[in-house]
């Protein structure tokens, strides 16, 4: 594979759980890759980590020359900055202050960054009304209002952290797959476990969310049906999760797109609102020219 251009922009998600980053040039994202989360990273070691997802699609360290950075992690806020200071990489960390979009909660600098960005990527890209449902260490639920203000949410623990939770509270609950069962009702331990956690989940996620929507629609006043629902994080792809009804779109790598989009907004070159997802590879994307110090 040959090497890319020299003018990139890495996105980089820092979760409870994972790592997820992705370069963008022009109108792509390329070399999206996750891994583990290791809070007591080093900036060497956060370097070498990125360096080798890096490099299974051909790229490096050495493309990189500015990040786009959410983070809920603190610790490694503080290593990534480190580490793009040693480099010479323009770093932009997002955050409530630099959001395109009015925060009506009541503290702004409560609501996780990656949160944040979803939803200015959901509104780009989707349109507004919207909610984001993210499916990670926390699965949450982000709403963004008809004038495209972020309005607030609700947070569960994740479908992993509660399976974690089973096998690691219990003496005699076993890990398992987390694979959708035939039936609700279990005729062994193990079925009897995929039905209370995938289709009690599948559940959980549904009524939840029809609340929200029915919430959102009444105080926006636009019916249930004109509010797009978005599903990201990394179990969106899942076969349960597909399966949900009233689901406009599963976008996987909508925080890195928000990521790219904040930062095509904080170089001077504004994304149109209104976007489509579609837009993603044409007149939104157009618009993202990767600036930093190094590349002057």
């Amino acid at each position: 594979m040959g090497r890319y251009h020299r003018t990139m922009l890495l996105a980089l998600d820092i979760g409870n759980t994972n790592v997820t980053l992705g370069l963008v040039h022009g109108e792509t994202i390329m070399a999206a890759r996750r891994a583990t989360t290791k809070a007591a990273s080093t900036p060497d070691e956060l370097e070498v980590l990125i360096d080798g997802l890096l490099r299974l699609d051909g790229a490096s360290m050495a493309d990189v020359t500015g990040i786009s950075l959410a983070s809920v992690v603190p610790t490694l806020t503080g290593v990534a900055t480190a580490m793009a200071e040693r480099r010479g990489v323009q770093l932009m960390v997002a955050g409530p202050g630099n959001m395109p979009m009015p925060i009506r909660v009541q503290r702004s600098v409560e609501v996780g960054a990656d949160r944040l960005v979803n939803a200015v990527a959901v509104a780009r890209l989707y349109g507004t009304p919207a909610i984001v449902v993210d499916f990670g260490t926390a699965t949450t639920f982000d709403c963004v209002s008809r004038d495209g203000a972020y309005v607030g949410g609700a947070i569960t623990p994740g479908i992993e952290l509660g399976l974690e939770a089973l096998a690691s509270r219990t003496a005699r609950l076993p890990r398992i797959e987390l694979q959708e069962p035939p039936k609700a009702i279990g005729t062994d331990t193990v079925s009897a476990m995929q039905s209370g956690v995938v289709l009690g989940y599948r559940a959980l996620t549904l009524g939840l969310l029809e609340s929200i929507r029915t919430e959102l629609a009444r105080t926006e006043k636009v019916d249930p049906g004109n509010i797009q629902v978005v599903l990201t994080g990394g179990l969106s792809v899942a076969p349960w999760a597909r399966k949900l009804p009233g689901v406009d779109a599963i976008d996987p790598e909508l925080t890195l797109k928000g990521l790219a989009i904040l930062w095509a907004l904080a170089s001077g070159e504004p994304i149109v609102p209104g976007d489509t997802a579609a837009g993603w590879t044409g007149s939104a994307a157009g618009s993202i020219h990767i600036i930093s110090e190094a590349a002057k």
